[in-house]
């Protein structure tokens, strides 16, 4: 198979897990901007419950990647994410058929129950070779930017014509065709690497979090969340007074996004082909706090806010798509899915700070001093990502295999990780396909040919 592009596998399964993953976020943000116009119809409203019921789902999510994580190491992935699906479209229900503001934040924390975000990205991983990964996280990535912008025009238009119960009713619907992707769209696999990669163990954990370069990892993604939640929350309310009615926003978003992916894509080729994928990194996150520092400091106009609008999403899309990337290759072997979960988590913490921190930066001071504040944050984070290495990178190869059953590709799998030179191997059954990360100077390709198709 060619290792210059994605092959049909890997098409097949980034473009079902991104629109799982999108339609689940799409669900979740269709409520920000039409939570402030219609909760105050609910019992029992007040701004520190509109508060609570955009961040509650953030806080669940947080608290649950990581045992979620090591349930998909240990009982696999689509299991997971299946059962994550069925507990997200309940919190939709419980919040569809309340009339106050306790139900729907029970609702939302429901939703964020459902925390399949770090076994998604471990299939995704699990379902892709080394150097054709960036490519399969950038799509997640950029489904995910694409499901935020979709949210500010669909939301309005839901809201307008069936109301707030209208809206979790929708999201409902759309977890139910997710469930169907993830049953009938997503290739299977079976995943093996040495040292028990597919079983979780409680006491790696702690190992995890403190390793140097996951940490900073870590770090990065809830500075990233925290600067996207707090000034999404206030930009509309600047987009407005810079003369943009409400229901003209998505006139702007919509090909501000679609922009900032088409300049995102090429510095991403560049960084890989090049080898300057830290210097790239370290670009986007200063191009991140420059933004945030010139929304502060800069005249409130439409045009000057459509410039930065767009800077600021080539920054997140870029950052957002090539941090799982990083943490895929890095992470110790058999613990991809711990390692996941406590990135996923660090993803949601940043969420919930984000909305409690802006809100109270807000209160407290003025809304410009929310983007001054995170610019000044996102700096920090700068200093603290210039200790990143660079990783080496072992070579991926995908093999043609002949497998009667799914028991005798696990079979194979393990004898596989039990060779000299082979770092991880996952086997697809169902699609007759090897994908193997190696160290060509050890292993003995004629031997693991021989093995894949006797």
């Amino acid at each position: 198979m060619s290792a210059s592009g994605l092959n049909s596998l890997e098409k097949k399964a980034a473009f079902s897990l991104a629109t799982v993953f999108g339609l689940r976020m799409l669900g979740l943000f269709m409520i920000l901007p039409v939570f402030a116009i219609y909760g105050p119809e609910l019992t029992g409203f007040s701004p520190i419950w509109l508060g609570l019921a955009i961040g509650a789902y953030g806080l669940t999510q947080a608290l649950l990647q990581i045992p979620m994580g090591i349930l998909s190491d240990k009982f696999g992935r689509k299991p997971i994410i299946m059962g994550g699906l069925v507990v997200f479209a309940i919190g939709s229900v419980v919040a569809a058929m309340s009339d106050s503001i306790y139900g729907v934040v029970l609702g939302r924390a429901l939703q964020g129950m459902g925390a399949i975000a770090s076994a998604i990205l471990a299939l995704a991983a699990d379902l892709s070779r080394e150097e054709q990964r960036p490519k399969v996280m950038a799509t997640i990535g950029m489904f995910i930017g694409l499901s935020f912008t979709l949210a500010l025009v669909v939301g309005p238009l839901v809201g307008e014509s069936f109301g707030l119960s209208g809206l979790f009713w929708f999201t409902g619907i759309l977890t139910i065709f997710a469930m169907l992707m993830i049953q009938f769209m997503v290739p299977n696999s079976v995943h093996k690497a040495p040292k028990g990669d597919n079983v979780a163990m409680l006491d790696q954990l702690g190992h995890l979090v403190k390793h140097p370069q996951l940490a900073r990892l870590n770090i990065g993604v809830f500075v990233l969340h925290m600067a996207l939640t707090a000034c999404f929350i206030y930009l509309p309310t600047r987009l407005v007074d810079s003369g943009l009615a409400l229901e003209q926003h998505w006139r702007l978003y919509l090909p501000t996004l679609l922009g900032s992916f088409f300049l995102m894509v090429p510095f991403m080729i560049f960084g890989i082909k090049k080898g300057k994928e830290k210097e790239m990194f370290m670009a986007a996150i200063t191009l991140l706090a420059v933004t945030l520092l010139m929304f502060g400091v800069l005249a409130n106009t439409t045009t000057t806010l459509i410039v930065l609008i767009l800077l600021f999403f080539v920054a997140f899309n870029y950052l957002e798509a090539t941090m799982p990337s990083i943490l895929s290759r890095i992470a110790p072997a058999g613990v991809k899915g711990s390692a996941m979960g406590i990135f996923s988590s660090s993803q949601f913490f940043g969420a919930f700070a984000g909305g409690a921190i802006g809100g109270w930066l807000a209160n407290s001071f003025d809304a410009t001093v929310v983007f001054l504040v995170m610019a000044l944050i996102v700096t920090i984070w700068l200093f603290a990502a210039s200790g990143m290495k660079r990783q080496a990178k072992s070579k991926s190869f995908s093999f043609a295999a002949q497998f009667s059953s799914e028991q005798q590709a696990d079979e194979v799998a393990e004898q596989l990780v039990n060779m000299p030179g082979v770092v991880e191997a996952t086997l697809v059954y169902s699609e007759a396909v090897a994908y193997l990360k190696l160290d060509d100077k050890v292993a003995d390709i004629k031997e693991i040919k021989a093995l894949l198709n006797s």
